[in-house]
């Protein structure tokens, strides 16, 4: 009897708790759009730095991306709009896309992320899609110029945040319970191309008197 009560004591305990399961993997396509994007708006702010550097040392410097009198990150550089909070606005963008490169190096490779993660990831990208949006305001109709490294990055941040947003919620593709939630998931990538082309026909439409003078 106490050796039988000690095999049992001694014996492996099952755990009547299941395990936590790990985080579903990234899709591919998802992954490498991180990545990508991370990539590129990492570029973007770190060129615009080095060209803001430059403006700094020598006021005479011209930018590499001053294209013409409307396309010209140097008329957009040296506003009071581009260091919105005392300093340029490209080092909030070098922070911001090295953690969205470094997540999308993670997802690339598989290693697992938790859904707070993400979460967290939209909360900060959609911080910074309103940030980009005020800067699209003050470029159009107080600046009157347009940064092309600045394009760049507002396409990379409205497409991270329809990306993130889908990997912090990809039960919302099947929630019964909110017509709203599914068919936002659901047009996630039209509602994205359409905003960005919103976006274009605004540039358009305000520097019309100028492009029509080029075409």
């Amino acid at each position: 009897m106490t050796a039988t009560a000690s095999a049992k004591h001694d014996g492996p305990v099952e755990d009547s708790t299941s395990p936590s399961e790990s985080p579903p993997p990234v899709p591919r396509a998802s992954a490498w759009w991180v990545l990508i994007a991370g990539v590129i708006g990492l570029i973007a702010s770190a060129t615009l730095t080095v060209e803001k550097i430059e403006i700094l040392l020598n006021p005479s410097y011209v930018p590499s991306c001053n294209i013409n009198p409307i396309v010209s990150c140097g008329s957009v550089m040296t506003t009071p709009q581009a260091s919105a909070l005392g300093f340029p606005n490209s080092l909030i963008g070098i922070g911001a896309f090295t953690v969205v490169t470094v997540s999308g190096i993670l997802a690339v490779t598989k290693v697992p992320l938790p859904r707070w993660y993400w979460v967290g990831l939209t909360v900060g990208t959609l911080v910074g899609t309103v940030f980009v949006h005020w800067l699209i305001f003050q470029s159009l109709y107080r600046i009157g110029a347009l940064c092309p490294y600045c394009m760049v990055v507002w396409v990379a941040t409205i497409s991270l945040l329809v990306v993130v947003a889908s990997l912090a919620f990809p039960s919302a593709g099947e929630d019964r319970d909110s017509t709203v939630a599914r068919e936002l998931y659901r047009w996630r990538w039209s509602t994205a191309t359409l905003w960005v082309t919103a976006v274009f026909l605004l540039i358009l439409a305000r520097f019309w008197d100028y492009w029509s003078t080029v075409i």
